[in-house]
């Protein structure tokens, strides 16, 4: 009779990753990007300031409070310029989050199914995890707001991530680092860890998180991978 694996049973039936500030360390750099263009525009914010106001959040639903801030309309240019310029900082020197890599082999090595599911679009994804030499593990498990109708802190993007690997919410563990994603994730029915690398622990904990940690190292043994 073949006995249990004591660590199989404590494993997620699956993990999905959020991408920026995640997998990626793209949200300085990101933010600074846009923090640069707010100057521009006449508006006082700066990298700090914009991480928190804008940080996991999708950029066009936010022009409107942008115009409001301005008192004007933004040119018809400026979103395209934005990702224009977000893309060619993120190409230069966008890197993986530490320690992310092991986690990302641990699961592989395990046979535990993971993805990605982003508030951002999949031509960023591709981007960004390709620039770390994470794309491999992803490019079949990518999911982004261009395939929903609404982005985070709607549950869409999640949903359809569990509803392709097949796993019920209540299995699935997910990775988040936002207020707005982590309420996505627990109106999709998941467990959300919450990652504290810029966000404060008690803000993600308010936004519903199981419990937060502050470095991916750490994450390994609150899966259960051993």
């Amino acid at each position: 009779m073949t006995r249990p694996d004591p660590l199989a049973s404590r494993l997620p039936r699956a993990v999905i990753f959020d991408c920026d500030g995640v997998l990626v360390d793209s949200e300085p750099i990101t933010n600074g990007v846009l923090s640069q263009m707010l100057v521009e525009l006449g508006l006082d914010f700066d990298l700090d300031r914009t991480i928190r106001t804008f940080m996991g959040k999708s950029l066009k639903d936010e022009m409107t409070a942008i115009e409001r801030m301005i008192g004007r309309p933004l040119g018809a240019d400026w979103h395209p310029q934005f990702v224009r310029r977000r893309d060619a900082a993120l190409a230069v020197s966008v890197s993986e989050m530490p320690g992310v890599r092991a986690v990302v082999d641990r699961l592989a090595a395990l046979g535990v199914p993971f993805a990605v599911a982003s508030g951002a679009d999949r031509a960023k994804m591709r981007l960004t995890l390709g620039r770390c030499g994470l794309l491999p593990f992803f490019e079949r498990r990518m999911f982004g707001a261009d395939m929903v109708a609404r982005p985070k802190p709607a549950p869409d993007v999640y949903q359809l991530a569990l509803q392709t690997l097949g796993v019920a919410p209540k299995d699935a563990i997910v990775i988040e680092d936002t207020p707005t994603g982590t309420r996505a994730g627990v109106a999709a029915g998941a467990t959300v860890y919450g990652l504290s690398t810029l966000n404060r622990p008690a803000a993600l904990m308010e936004a519903g998180a199981s419990l937060t940690f502050e470095h991916m190292d750490q994450l390994p043994d609150l899966l259960g991978l051993g």
